[in-house]
């Protein structure tokens, strides 16, 4: 356009002169009529035609800029195109297509798990829980009270997540539904679409598994337990990964996360901690971790480089409440040491025996308390989770022998893993039992765990179906 501007401004070309006193220095004395130089003529100016161009407000695409010559030729710059704009709000209806296709398929999703979950019966079975909490004779039996109530309010929950699915699918169902009697698209209301859909799928996704949650304990919170194995150094600084993976998958859950005990290694990682971990299905769903994972990775503490295979061992036990543990222990099963607990600072720490370790003789099964400041609460607490464990072992093995009900405590060695983590010569996680794999490895090291979850727990729930036939 610079250049048309300066075409059109010459009217009659100019003309460059040399002095006087500049022609007596390149030519001879004589007088002579000084030197004239004109520039060429140009070519006939383009004309700009009045149609070319439309100043418009900036919602408006501008159309390109046609110009013409005396002869009749055109040129056509580029410039955007009213073109643009079609294909452009082409791109954006496929994309409301895959969006409404998209809300179809969720619908029906959300009937069919509507369908499946009885919701009419758990009406009924709402009604018949609140018609006996408003029982007078409700809290001459404590522990009944605390059950219906229990009862019910679990029952709540389950019917307003069912009404919550319908309401956000209809949602998505009214947005699509104006975006068509529009006849176009509205970024705000498809954005919005797209949200509720995607929201919506995770939680279905959670509701699901949900579902194949059967044991009793499985709603409760729970405790991890991480051991080093074999490996050495490399052992307990895997140890320590995975104490890193647990703590980030808690806190992706929204779950409350505390480490309440942690043993340091000498060189690097850890050798122990205990993490508890308090959710809601947090011992369903990490209730198939349990086990020996092992990993592969150049290690970081050989100074060739060389590969390393380590093992650590995981253990996980639920939280159960004080009133539920109904477990009789017979003190003479019991055998109960006391010791200095370990860690920084603290008036009690390396100066009182607060620390508690009980051992159930006929099972061998040991648990170690050391995060209260007192030697009765520690004490109170190992006993607790002693109970807890026993009953997880009495309620998931059905074997006669006790040796075959101790099944669940291995050695973290080679040929007892659960899943493989290969950081060298490739990236790949595999779980052992179910076969389920990636290849992003940061993403696993980082929490994300549900698909492992989900994979397990539908290997779960087919192999006590074919059991049960």
């Amino acid at each position: 356009m610079e250049g048309v501007s300066i075409a059109l401004s010459y009217t009659t070309p100019p003309s460059f002169f040399i002095p006087k006193s500049v022609n007596s220095v390149l030519f001879n004395p004589t007088p002579r009529t000084p030197l004239r130089f004109s520039r060429p003529s140009p070519p006939p100016p383009l004309s700009l035609s009045s149609h070319c161009c439309c100043f418009c407000n900036l919602s408006t695409q501008l159309s390109p800029f046609h110009f013409s010559s005396p002869n009749g030729s055109k040129a056509l710059l580029a410039t955007p195109e009213a073109g643009v704009s079609t294909e452009t709000s082409e791109w954006a209806m496929q994309d409301f297509y895959t969006l409404r296709k998209e809300v179809e398929t969720i619908s029906e999703r959300v009937e069919e798990i509507r369908t499946s979950a009885g919701l009419k019966q758990l009406e009924k079975t709402r009604a018949d829980l609140e018609e006996a909490s408003g029982d007078s004779t409700l809290w001459d039996d404590r522990a009944k009270a605390q059950q219906t109530l229990q009862a019910l309010t679990d029952v709540k929950d389950k019917i307003k997540l069912l009404n919550d699915f319908k309401s956000q699918v209809e949602d998505a169902e009214t947005i699509v539904n104006l975006t068509e009697e529009m006849d176009s698209v509205d970024t705000g209301l498809f954005e919005e679409a797209a949200g509720i859909i995607k929201e919506l799928r995770k939680a279905l996704d959670r509701f699901e598994l949900t579902q194949l949650l059967s044991s009793p304990y499985d709603k409760e919170g729970c405790v991890i337990t991480i051991t080093a194995g074999a490996g050495g150094t490399d052992a307990q600084d895997w140890a320590d990964m995975l104490l890193r993976m647990y703590v980030r998958w808690g806190e992706k859950q929204r779950f409350k996360t505390k480490v309440v005990e942690k043993s340091m290694g000498e060189e690097a990682g850890i050798k122990s901690a205990t993490v508890e971990i308090e959710g809601r299905y947090a011992y369903g769903y990490l209730s198939g971790e349990k086990g020996t994972h092992r990993i592969v990775r150049q290690s970081p503490f050989n100074s060739k480089g060389l590969r390393q295979t380590s093992f650590s061992g995981i253990e996980i036990m639920p939280i159960l409440p004080e009133e539920s543990v109904d477990v009789e222990i017979p003190e003479e099963d019991l055998e109960i040491t006391f010791c200095r607990a370990g860690g920084k600072g603290g008036q009690n720490v390396n100066k009182v025996e607060t620390a508690v370790r009980i051992t159930h003789i006929p099972t061998g099964v040991s648990l170690r308390c050391t995060e209260q400041r007192s030697q009765l609460a520690n004490k109170i607490k190992a006993l607790s989770r002693l109970k807890a464990k026993l009953l997880v072992i009495a309620e998931e093995q059905r074997a006669t022998e006790f040796r075959q009900i101790k099944g669940d405590i291995v050695k973290a060695e080679w040929g007892q893993q659960i899943r493989n983590y290969v950081f060298h010569p490739y990236k790949l996680v595999k779980d052992v039992r179910t076969g389920h794999e990636t290849s992003d490895i940061a993403s696993v090291m980082d929490g994300d765990l549900d698909p492992f979850i989900k994979a397990y727990l539908k290997y779960k729930y087919s192999n006590s179906m074919s059991q049960e036939v």
